[in-house]
């Protein structure tokens, strides 16, 4: 298998170009039109491609104790995308917050304790075993658990 990462001959993109190739795709990325009842299945395979989550204790120079922080991310080079996702998400899973970070190289989609939560509950409530990364479901999974235990 050969991959192509740059076209140096005119033509050959130009030619590309006429049957529909689009530079910088990922940075102009919209939504595609998802029906609802399909929509967590696009958000669970999304997450398995550009999410993360990230969870544990941390101690704030200003307090004793320590807090935990539990972070869900997707990422994307369209800011318009995400923004898109988030306005998507607050109107099928009563998200209530989300920020959009700049990031070199593109953009993060970030949601605090209990919009990941609710994301979790929404992304793998009617999944099937081999529907998602496994790797991320437990990491999420174990996350919530984490969360559970400190609530």
């Amino acid at each position: 298998m050969i991959l192509i990462s740059q076209i140096g001959s005119k033509e050959i993109y130009d030619d590309l170009l006429k049957l529909g190739l689009i530079p910088n795709k990922s940075k102009r990325l919209s939504l595609p039109s998802i029906p609802k009842k399909y929509f967590s299945h696009f958000i669970r395979g999304y997450f398995d491609g550009d999410g993360s989550v990230d969870f544990g204790f941390y101690q704030r120079k200003d307090r004793k104790n320590q807090s935990f922080v539990l972070l869900t991310r997707f990422t994307s080079g369209s800011k318009a995308f995400l923004q898109n996702l988030l306005e998507s998400l607050r109107e099928y899973v009563g998200i209530k917050g989300g920020s959009i970070y700049k990031k070199q190289g593109g953009y993060d989609l970030s949601f605090s304790i209990r919009d990941s939560v609710r994301l979790y509950g929404f992304i793998y409530k009617d999944a099937k075993k081999n529907q998602f990364l496994e790797r991320k479901h437990d990491e999420f999974q174990e996350a919530i658990k984490y969360y559970g235990g400190v609530a």
